[in-house]
């Protein structure tokens, strides 16, 4: 039988634990990301902010547990893996398919649980309603690499070792297939502040898309368009850093 130990382990690295930090920073990967995308985030905050870093199933240490079907399901399933972390401040952080997946659970912790986040940084990715009709999901395994070639967030090495993208694509085709047959469901504004984050050549999301996120919060949204395509962050770390650090100290 799986403790809560053990199951806290499966979803949520800790790859630097501050116990005694006043925030919380939920970080929730790409589609085909993992956990340790965000081990440069947890080295470099302020020993104020603990960082958590959500590993999906499907892949890494997780590569044998069956992928969830929708982001309606993940973020059942985050939420629920969350709710002991949430007493403290929570800022969410998602980039692409963690956007849309942060803006879900940020619903289910309002509407279901009475915890209103501190903050949703939504990072690459269009507001929940501006839809897009797209099918990366549907190529076949060349296709798919492709998409991740064209996007730069992976490293050509790994695209480039046969053994390790073939272990890899279940994954990362279940993330696409979740992500593009996401429907948004009309429903009240987040009472939560939003920042939006977008590259200015992101082939997957326009700035007035991203700009959009405004219509989704009753509180503030602030927002900043950085130099740069889908995975603009990788080379505007410091600034996108900063960020999470002056947000983190206004909680």
């Amino acid at each position: 039988m799986t403790t809560l130990a053990e199951h806290d382990r499966l979803w949520i690295r800790r790859y630097h634990p501050r116990p005694d930090a006043a925030v919380r920073l939920v970080c929730l990967p790409h589609a085909g990301g993992s956990a340790s995308f965000y081990h440069p985030v947890s080295a470099s905050l302020p020993a104020s902010v603990d960082v958590l870093a959500v590993q999906y199933p499907g892949r890494q240490d997780r590569r044998n547990e069956p992928c969830p079907d929708s982001i309606q399901e993940l973020a059942d399933r985050v939420t629920s893996v969350l709710l002991p972390w949430t007493d403290r401040p929570l800022l969410l952080f998602g980039h692409s398919m963690g956007a849309t997946l942060g803006f879900e659970v940020a619903r289910r912790l309002e509407h279901d649980h009475g915890i209103v986040a501190h903050a949703l940084f939504a990072s690459a990715r269009r507001a929940p309603s501006c839809p897009r009709d797209e099918s990366v999901h549907l190529r076949d395994d060349d296709g798919l690499v492709e998409e991740m070639r064209k996007l730069s967030g992976t490293d050509s090495a790994i695209l480039d070792d046969e053994e390790l993208i073939r272990m890899a694509l279940p994954a990362i085709r279940a993330d696409y297939r979740a992500a593009e047959t996401y429907v948004y469901e009309p429903g009240p504004n987040l009472r939560c502040p939003i920042v939006g984050l977008v590259g200015d050549d992101d082939p997957k999301v326009t700035v007035d898309e991203a700009r959009a996120w405004s219509r989704h919060t009753d509180a503030s949204f602030d927002f900043h368009v950085f130099q740069g395509g889908h995975f603009y962050l990788t080379s505007h770390q410091n600034e996108v850093l900063d960020l999470l650090a002056k947000e983190a100290g206004r909680a």
